[in-house]
């Protein structure tokens, strides 16, 4: 008894606290600071998938059939992997027609039928109530075995008395709980951002709790993975309690698992309630495809540990559902297993919030509402405000939903396992998946075909699956299981048709869809839609964009007072202000409604009492009729017309943007040419102006003194010959240079032996290199080099490489190479010397008009210097014969290692290849 009043304590201060953050998070929302516009909060959100089946069941059915119990998060990790585009074109039409439920959402697609709208909240109402029922054995299944442990926990049902059994007075609990928690107001957007951030909050609890007790079992309880695998291995059970064959129907159940879980993770309305209607930002969802899936890796990762430890504790820990639990009371601390119920109770409590707001939601909107608003004799039309009255129907609501499912519960709760109760609430709202999914994609989609196969799916699932278990609990007379309705052994639920060796779920929702499937196509093609069906079948199926604001489809009009009379009876008086304000200085009740005043409040309406009763009223109050399809088709007509302008614009605009970046590229350019040419210009005035006035000084002192011997005049003379010279060379360097640039350097490239030009540029420089006692190394091939090159411009380049290596070689002891060898298909040449070498940040700077170089170790300028054009005329020749001229680093001498690189010429026809090549006279 030392755990009942602390798990009273606990179950209530856990409660309180989750009303604090609702609370906190509503009053966020008030002033304009939303708290769960996050992609991780909308992630949190999502995990309210995670129930108390993942809690606790997830380790029971792990400790039956093994791996089976992955397909119920692998099926909804890869509907968002794969699903999310489909998500958001779902949360796009939701906003765009104010949905509020799954219900709404089928009705609305389906010409905003109310009647549609009623069978799809029977059938969730009727189908979800297994699930609910779930939570509530969860909580109380909880409670009994940490009260009773060691002994077997026992839950006392209705043959012990209702007001006897926990399960009731929790439910009773939980209703006034959801009841403030959810329906404190009436919001016209139906979004609850109080429950959202709740539910996001309790999703961190709930894993980790679940972490807490994977990590004591696996690395506190037996010391590591290993060592719990170890001692797992000793069990003979367990050989085949986790292989792929212990998943039940083997690999058709797992995929029939996996295609369940899938479904139902889009279509179980509280899963529609926190993937559409709570979106707040769609750019949330492309994040949450990847993080939810992290989620159920997480929350699932200890699954079979877990499972392990619990059956090789054997009898201390008890009912495989209750491992969660018993492990920790068995071997763990105290606060353990009360982490692990708060870890449970947050996992049943998020469900039930979620789901019971969802269905109060959609049983006002679809059930009460619209019958109240036929029933004249209520005189609503009368009264002045209907909010209150919305509000009780939705607390009526939340009270009988809990009531039925503790009914469930105490009937037949305890004929099976949590996980095997999920799985019919989840073959139950895969139910909806072929009129949601078939309405986005196919404007053939017809209202009586989405009925005739909701109704067909539904029954083939009670028959299948919900009956079964009333027979399994003895309400039912149990030969309907062994010998089929009625005696007939075809009608076996659990083998309809003899459809045998299938586990029991894949079977009802193959024999469910395909009459949904079947019913669904097969009336629609033979179904006449109204003009209100093809409207909004027109508008589910179109292209959507997230920046469309919605089209008002009415024709009618209607005065301003009467529409916010109508607004204010339903919303109150401030959502009426805020949705058709008052004019200044003068009343305009009797001026006549805009059609955007008229969508905005059919708009408003529907987000508080769904899109069929929504159409109701406004259609009381308008004169006149909806937009026909042809209109409604011209408006996406034109929409789309827009959309494809406003893309078309915009790659204009990129390409504006391109073109206008090239050109200010080009302008800079031209600027830096600008640039360059002025430099150009000072550079060639100073290189003609120095020998120009060597000339004219030595020129003056020969004119003025006559009397000067002949030695000296020699002298002088030879001074103006050599800087004659230097001019003429400097200006033919200059035309060279100038040619190149152009384009117009004239070229005679002709076939010839690079061997040979290069043995005789080495005699043209001998006497140079004897002269600064520099050592010349030759390497070239005896066989001859074939290229084709224009032989002077080549023999100049050469010849300027290796005038360049003698000035610069080191001193004394200078030592220069030329060296030829092949190389892919190329021929290189290399000259070298051993002097101080180039730095690497100048080696393309040599290649510069102008620019003089001095070697490392030659800070002095005592090296000849030359007119810095022979190195950017060498490499323009060179590049227009269609090789390349580079500096590298001399590895064997250490200096600089000027390369040349020319492709091999080909042999020319009729000619012996291996003939050698001579250079041309």
């Amino acid at each position: 008894m030392k755990w009942e009043a602390l798990l009273f304590v606990v179950a209530f201060g856990y409660l309180a606290l989750l009303f604090v953050i609702a609370a906190w998070a509503d009053r966020r929302a008030e002033k304009g600071h939303s708290v769960i516009g996050s992609p991780l909060v909308y992630t949190l959100s999502i995990a309210v998938y995670c129930t108390a089946w993942t809690f606790y069941g997830s380790v029971g059915r792990a400790s039956h059939y093994g791996p089976a119990f992955l397909s119920i998060y692998l099926g909804p990790t890869l509907a968002m992997l794969f699903g999310w585009m489909l998500l958001r074109r779902m949360v796009r039409i939701a906003r765009a027609q104010r949905i509020t439920s799954i219900a709404d959402f089928i009705s609305t697609r389906y010409g905003k039928s109310d009647s549609l709208g009623a069978l799809v909240t029977l059938v969730a109402v009727i189908g979800i109530m297994p699930y609910i029922a779930l939570q509530l054995k969860a909580i109380t299944f909880s409670h009994a075995v940490l009260t009773a442990y060691p002994a077997e926990a026992q839950t006392n049902l209705i043959a012990a008395g209702v007001l006897s059994d926990k399960s009731f007075w929790v439910a009773l609990v939980l209703a006034v709980f959801i009841i403030l928690f959810g329906t404190r107001h009436l919001d016209a957007s139906e979004r609850h951002e109080g429950m959202v951030a709740a539910i996001a909050f309790e999703s961190m609890i709930k894993l980790l709790a679940f972490l807490a007790v994977g990590l004591f079992a696996t690395f506190t309880l037996f010391g590591s993975p290993g060592e719990l695998l170890q001692r797992a291995a000793t069990l003979p059970e367990l050989d085949e309690g986790f292989g792929i064959a212990a998943v039940p129907g083997g690999a058709g159940g797992w995929v029939g698992s996996l295609l369940l879980a899938g479904l139902a993770f889009f279509t179980l309305p509280r899963q529609f309630q926190v993937l559409v209607i709570e979106n707040v930002d769609e750019r949330h969802i492309r994040r949450a495809s990847w993080l939810f899936p992290l989620y159920l890796l997480a929350i699932n990762l200890f699954v079979i540990p877990i499972a392990l430890a619990g059956l090789l504790l054997g009898n201390a820990a008890g009912n495989p559902d209750s491992f969660v639990l018993t492990i920790g009371l068995a071997a763990g601390p105290d606060w353990l297993p009360l982490l692990a119920f708060i870890g449970g109770l947050s996992a049943a409590t998020g469900m039930m919030i979620v789901e019971t707001i969802a269905l109060s939601t959609m049983i006002s909107n679809h059930l009460v509402m619209p019958l109240l608003l036929r029933l004249r004799w209520l005189h609503l039309d009368s009264r002045r405000e209907l909010s209150g009255l919305i509000l009780g129907v939705r607390r009526i609501a939340i009270i009988l939903i809990l009531l039925l499912g503790y009914l469930y519960h105490a009937l037949i709760g305890e004929s099976y396992s949590l996980v095997t109760i999920g799985l019919v609430s989840f073959a139950a709202a895969a139910q909806f998946a072929p009129s949601l999914l078939l309405g986005l994609y196919w404007r053939g989609a017809a209202r009586r075909g989405a009925a005739a196969g909701l109704i067909g799916g539904i029954l083939v699932w009670a028959y299948t699956l919900l009956l079964p278990g009333f027979a399994q609990s003895g309400w039912l007379d149990a030969r309907l299981l062994s010998d089929g309705a009625f005696g007939l052994a075809w009608l076996r639920p659990y083998a309809l048709f003899g459809l045998e060796g299938w586990d029991i779920y894949s079977h009802a929702l193959f024999w469910s869809l395909l009459v949904n499937v079947g019913l669904l196509v097969g009336v629609s093609l033979f179904s006449r839609q109204n003009r209100l069906e093809q409207t909004q079948a027109a508008l589910f199926t179109g292209n959507l964009h997230p920046d469309l604001l919605p089209t008002s489809l009415w024709q009618g009009e209607t005065l301003r007072g009467e529409l916010r009379a109508l607004l204010n009876r339903y919303l109150g008086a401030v959502a009426t202000a805020r949705l058709i304000p008052r004019g200044k200085g003068e009343p305009d009740d009797t001026l006549p409604a805009t059609q955007e005043q008229i969508s905005a409040a059919e708009q408003a309406l529907a987000g508080a009492l769904g899109g069929a009763s929504a159409r109701v009223l406004i259609n009381s109050v308008v004169r006149g009729e909806a937009l026909d399809l042809e209109a409604v088709l011209s408006i996406l007509d034109t929409t789309s017309q827009t959309l494809e302008y406003n893309r078309r614009l915009e790659q204009k605009s990129h390409e504006l943007a391109r073109i206008g970046a090239e050109l200010r590229r080009a302008n800079e350019q031209l600027r830096e040419l600008d640039r360059l040419k002025d430099e150009f210009v000072a550079m060639v005035s100073h290189e003609l102006r120095t020998p120009l006035t060597s000339i004219r000084a030595f020129a003056e002192i020969l004119r003025d003194s006559p009397d000067v011997d002949v030695a000296q005049r020699t002298h002088f003379l030879e001074i103006v010959v050599r800087e004659s010279e230097r001019l003429s060379r400097l200006i033919e360097e200059i035309l060279d240079l100038a040619r190149l640039e152009s384009g117009r350097m004239p070229l005679n490239p002709e076939p010839l032996d690079l061997a040979g030009l290069a043995r005789q540029s080495t005699e043209a420089v001998g006497h140079l290199c004897r002269e600064r006692g520099v050592e010349l190394e030759v390497d070239l091939p005896e066989d001859g080099a074939p290229v084709v090159a224009d032989p002077d411009r080549l023999q100049q380049v050469i010849i300027n490489l290796l005038d360049n290596a003698s000035k610069f070689a080191a001193r004394p002891d200078g030592r220069i190479s030329l060296h030829l060898a092949p190389h892919k298909g190329h021929w290189q040449l290399s000259v070298e010397d051993n002097g101080g070498g180039i730095a690497e940040e100048e080696w393309e700077k040599v290649f510069e008009k102008f620019h003089q170089v001095e070697q490392t170790g030659d800070s002095n300028g005592t090296r000849p210097r030359g007119t810095g054009l022979g190195l950017p005329i060498s490499r323009g020749i060179v590049a227009n014969l269609g090789g390349r001229l580079w500096i590298e680093k001399s590895r064997r001498l250490g200096g600089a290692r000027f390369v040349i690189e020319l492709p091999e010429a080909p042999p020319q026809s009729g000619q012996d290849p291996d003939a050698q090549w001579l250079p041309a006279s």
